[in-house]
């Protein structure tokens, strides 16, 4: 499956390039257009119940569009917010591979890549987005998005790195992290740093140079106030 990554870094758009039998999962409201030979069908994602769980837990769609190529054609795809996009082929090794995204960063998959919410215990409180992360296992191709144009590091064995967990977009799972706040109660209160993530190596972590929660606490007190009068 081909993709050419357009306007990156900061409007990015995937136009993939679909074969016949090709199939892609894309959140919902992620589709800008498709070619008239690649069909579209809206479904609940493994069921009622897994579309619940992930909808719930993991904060995303209940719904995903399922593309399939009848004939070759095109599908376009781009996130809700502004930033790159990047692609990623799990099992490029010859085995399934496992990749653990962020909620919000999830974009689409190939329909053979399993999908599912995974409890990762207190340390994936990511920017208070909850315990909870998107796995996905298999072959085949994965796109995650970002706030912000998306940096990668690669970890050599016990090479350690931190992150502040509202930049970080995915990671293998051959990295262990463990979740810490930075300082003291005061810190977090009064320097605007909360959480960070410190990741061990081997493997790769994608962050984004943007925070959506950074940008909220920034915009939100400079947002007109109802008034008090009735």
């Amino acid at each position: 499956m081909d993709a050419d990554i357009r306007h990156r870094p900061s409007f990015a758009l995937a136009a993939i390039t679909f074969e016949p039998g090709d199939g892609l999962r894309a959140e919902a409201g992620a589709m800008v257009s498709h070619d008239a030979g690649v069909a579209m069908e809206t479904a609940a994602q493994g069921g009622f119940l897994s579309s619940l769980k992930r909808s719930v837990l993991g904060d995303e769609s209940f719904f995903v569009n399922t593309f399939t190529a009848e004939e070759r054609g095109e599908v376009t795809l781009a996130p809700a917010l502004p930033g790159d996009i990047v692609q990623h082929e799990l099992g490029d090794g010859g085995g399934p591979e496992t990749l653990y995204v962020q909620s919000g960063s999830f974009l689409a998959a190939s329909d053979d890549i399993e999908l599912d919410t995974e409890f990762g215990g207190g340390r994936s409180f990511f920017g208070g987005e909850g315990l909870f992360l998107l796995r996905l296992e298999g072959a085949g191709d994965v796109f995650v998005s970002s706030y912000g144009a998306i940096d990668t590091v690669d970890l050599a064995e016990g090479e350690e790195y931190t992150v502040d967990t509202g930049h970080i977009v995915a990671f293998e799972d051959t990295a262990s992290f463990d979740v810490e706040r930075i300082g003291g109660l005061k810190s977090t209160l009064f320097s605007g740093e909360g959480l960070v993530c410190r990741f061990r190596g081997p493997g790769r972590v994608w962050l984004q140079t943007r925070s959506q929660e950074a940008f909220l606490n920034w915009l939100i007190p400079k947002l007109p106030q109802p008034s008090s009068q009735s």
